[in-house]
């Protein structure tokens, strides 16, 4: 696979990983994620310096662009929800520590 079918490929998981993210369905979007980590790894690892036309440039560069608008994207829809999750981990942490520090002098 050429590096700009690489290139082609991940920008069509990014578009779907930006469709599952607006939908909320994590578990596709980890999924899409992975597979997407994976081209990526691939295309680092075997990246050769490749002479391209202009055209196949601009292409490219259209589809590094694609992805990383899809990548705004999917943190769009992310980052609220990470931060319910943290808060909500951190409120079962603060409690914790709140029943250790002050249950064991409740009723007293």
């Amino acid at each position: 696979m050429s590096s700009l079918e690489l290139y082609e490929t991940m920008s069509v998981l990014s578009a779907q990983m930006a469709k599952a993210a607006a939908g909320c369905d994590w578990e596709r979007l980890a999924a899409l994620e992975k597979d997407c980590a994976g081209l990526a790894r691939h295309l680092e690892a075997n990246e050769q310096p490749a002479r391209l036309s202009d055209a196949e440039r601009a292409y490219k560069m259209d589809l590094i662009r694609r992805i990383l608008a899809d990548d705004a994207e999917v943190r769009r829809h992310a980052e609220p929800w990470m931060e319910q999750v943290r808060q909500f981990l951190g409120g079962g942490a603060r409690a914790r520590t709140m029943r250790r520090a002050y249950g064991a002098h409740a009723g007293q």
